[in-house]
């Protein structure tokens, strides 16, 4: 099924303005979500709006957004008032700058779009300015969802990929942390040594294809064996040994990498699944 659009208006860069798409690029409905229930009778939890001035449920027609500039007190911001907020990012990302698409820290990395345009007379100018944007990512604003973000574009493949960033006062500063602060000045040449060498026995192409959701499924099949009945058994898990000795660590994981690669390749043979009864009282052990 193909996505629908969450956003559209319009790509600028100085006197070009392209009619734009946005879809959003990640899936988030794909994680598992529970619902909160009384423990005793197993009915599902009701969330209702109190005000405990009139000591009463508040209807939805009766809410209103309001901002507290003092304890306690609260200027009330109308849905005319959030409409009189009318900057140019409001309908346009605006592209100000043009850098090299590897000078963002992914740090300041939020959400990623994927742009597309929006009609057929659109589409020349959007494959112009792609192809003209290769290596390179624009950086603009555009409001979204009630607030205004800090944006990079960049082109991939036929479309073009918006990531909404962080403003800088948003990232803490990594010596903030205390803890960093009782690191070595300098490390032994022959540990360093040693660490390189187990890091570059690991060292292979990426395809994040091959990165499952491990907790996910192991939760689903935890819920799969609860409807069926079925004890669930939870598999020992072993805390990793502290490093007392780095040498002999990094000695180890050497050894370790080697004695895997000198294995023969054994064949992957899928295994029936049995359905699982209610009645059976079999065990299942957690994955």
């Amino acid at each position: 099924m193909s996505p629908r659009p969450t956003w559209k208006g319009y790509l600028k860069v100085s006197l070009v303005t392209i009619p734009v798409k946005v879809f959003p690029a990640t899936e988030s409905a794909a994680a598992l979500s529970f619902n909160q229930l009384h423990a005793e009778c197993q009915t599902r939890i009701q969330q209702k709006r109190w005000c405990p001035h009139c000591e009463r449920e508040v209807a939805n027609t009766e809410l209103a957004k309001g901002y507290e500039f003092e304890k306690g007190r609260y200027v009330v911001v109308s849905e005319e008032d959030i409409e009189k907020v009318r900057v140019e990012s409001t309908r346009v990302i605006d592209l100000a700058q043009f850098t090299e698409d590897t000078s963002i820290d992914p740090i300041y990395v939020d959400r990623a779009y994927y742009l597309a345009p929006d009609g057929p007379m659109a589409a020349s100018a959007f494959a112009v300015m792609r192809e003209g944007m290769a290596g390179k990512a624009g950086i603009g604003k555009v409001a979204l969802y009630g607030r205004e973000y800090l944006v990079a574009v960049k082109p991939q493949k036929k479309g073009l990929v918006m990531y909404t960033l962080h403003h800088d006062a948003e990232i803490r500063s990594i010596d903030q942390i205390d803890e960093l602060g009782s690191l070595p000045a300098k490390v032994k040449p022959e540990e360093m040594k040693l660490a390189k060498q187990v890091i570059s026995s690991f060292e292979s192409e990426l395809n994040l294809k091959d990165y499952k959701d491990e907790y996910k499924e192991g939760l689903r099949k935890i819920i799969e064996a609860k409807i069926a009945g079925e004890e669930i058994v939870a598999p020992e898990i072993q805390e990793p040994p502290k490093v007392v000795d780095l040498m002999e660590a990094l000695r180890r994981s050497l050894d370790s990498v080697s004695s895997d690669k000198k294995k023969p390749a054994k064949a992957d043979i899928a295994k029936p699944v049995a359905k699982a009864k209610a009645a059976n009282g079999k065990k299942r052990k957690a994955s």
